[in-house]
């Protein structure tokens, strides 16, 4: 029998929040919120850690398989803590490949340099500048 007078947890009105199924939902306001990086720029941050860490991280994996095959097959003896430094070093060079791939993009309409070296300090100093403005209300 059941209990006269129980609601469930919630505002206790219909479609309130304890209604299984209800959820508050912000208010559409037809606006669709700006991106802090522009597309063409996170395009190009992309394509550049793909390949800065891409490749360093999988040299880094290929030392274990290389190494594997050179020591079982007996062509070399490789000790341990030599494919341990190899591949720990190409997977530290993904993680600098990771950054690189950030902050050398440029975000100019046009693509920058092949490199992109000379847009690391000013992304750099772009970055420094947000972590020091609050962030504005919405």
């Amino acid at each position: 029998m059941a209990a006269k007078g129980i609601r469930p947890s919630g505002s206790g009105k219909p479609g309130g929040p304890g209604k299984p199924g209800a959820s508050p939902k912000a208010p559409a306001t037809g606006k669709r919120r700006s991106q802090a990086i522009p597309e063409a720029v996170t395009n190009r941050m992309a394509r550049r850690i793909a390949v800065a860490m891409g490749v360093p991280s999988l040299l880094g994996m290929a030392s274990f398989v290389v190494s594997y095959l050179l020591v079982s097959r007996g062509i070399l003896d490789i000790p341990p803590a030599i494919t341990l430094v190899t591949s720990g070093t190409f997977f530290l060079l993904g993680l600098v490949g990771l950054s690189y791939g950030l902050f050398s993009a440029s975000w100019e309409s046009q693509p920058g340099s092949l490199l992109g070296l000379e847009q690391i300090g000013v992304n750099i100093s772009r970055l420094k500048q947000s972590l020091k403005q609050p962030p504005a209300a919405s």
